[in-house]
């Protein structure tokens, strides 16, 4: 039996508002955007050209209190998601230059070339280019 993560599910504050931010800014493609009530859609995005090939990010709108008190926190601080790379300088300048915010310089670290940035909900990210030699 063959099985993968399709999904992670990221809690939003709005579905908009996460969509210019995974699509308009990452870059990352729209996998599916349906309408399942008044309240609720069923979003997927996924960084460009992974779309059926690779983990989805469902984004989740918070629905309830619960749900709004772990917008942006549901790592407990820590960083979150992975962004992987083929080429960091590329990526980082590009992100940068759209207004990514990166909470500390780019290091090199035995595993590769890291730097952390949060996304406008407040979950940290690692942009990674991985030391594929080490």
């Amino acid at each position: 039996m063959a099985q993968f993560l399709s999904a992670v599910t990221v809690v939003v504050s709005d579905y908009d508002d996460a969509l210019a931010f995974y699509v308009g800014v990452l870059g990352f493609e729209l996998c599916e955007d349906t309408r399942v009530s008044a309240q609720k859609r069923w979003v997927t995005v996924a960084p460009p050209g992974r779309g059926m090939r690779g983990c989805r990010l469902l984004l989740a709108r918070a629905a309830n209190p619960e749900q709004q008190a772990v917008v942006g926190q549901q790592a407990g601080g820590r960083v979150f998601l992975f962004l992987a790379t083929d080429d960091f300088d590329r990526d980082y300048a590009a992100m940068t230059a759209a207004g990514v915010q990166f909470s500390e310089a780019p290091r090199n670290e035995p595993y590769g070339r890291v730097a952390v940035f949060v996304d406008p909900f407040g979950n940290r990210w690692d942009l990674i280019e991985a030391d594929i030699d080490g």
